[in-house]
């Protein structure tokens, strides 16, 4: 990663432009074309510099349902239910974390009543329980990162 990827990266964290060509718009601002910002999007996400990159949708606000989900996974069967948890295309952000609730993700799915059932799908695919926390509060913290 160059100067000009953490230039990139750290343009893109304040937000995308609304207009008919917004890569081509984050190019001019820093002295790149459209094809340029593209191709280094795409090879820092390659390279595993990104793990995502796409918009942040609120699935409350659309008539969604979500909740952050967590998981007591035996350590010699992480990788497999992982793999079965990541299966759902409901599932984001899945993660390992030291605690007894080791593995933490987000269910997100069209409708609040769906979330219920993809818990219960999840731990019927993995013979394991799932434990819901649903969102009580939303704060924004406007995190960022300095690249």
């Amino acid at each position: 990663m160059d100067a000009t990827d953490r230039a990139l990266l750290n343009r893109l964290q304040d937000g995308i432009p609304l207009v008919d060509r917004p890569f081509a718009a984050v190019g001019e601002e820093l002295g790149l074309s459209e094809d340029a910002v593209l191709a280094r999007v795409a090879a820092m996400k390659g390279a595993g510099v990104l793990s995502r990159f796409g918009p942040m949708f609120h699935a409350e606000r659309m008539g969604g349902g979500l909740t952050l989900a967590a998981m007591a996974v035996p350590a010699e069967d992480f990788d497999r239910v992982a793999g079965q948890v990541n299966a759902f295309p409901e599932v984001a952000h899945n993660y390992a974390r030291e605690h007894a609730l080791n593995m933490w993700f987000v269910v997100a799915t069209e409708t609040p009543e769906r979330v219920a059932a993809v818990c219960a799908a999840i731990e019927e695919r993995t013979g394991l329980p799932v434990y819901p926390f649903p969102k009580l509060a939303e704060y924004y913290l406007n995190l960022r990162f300095k690249a």
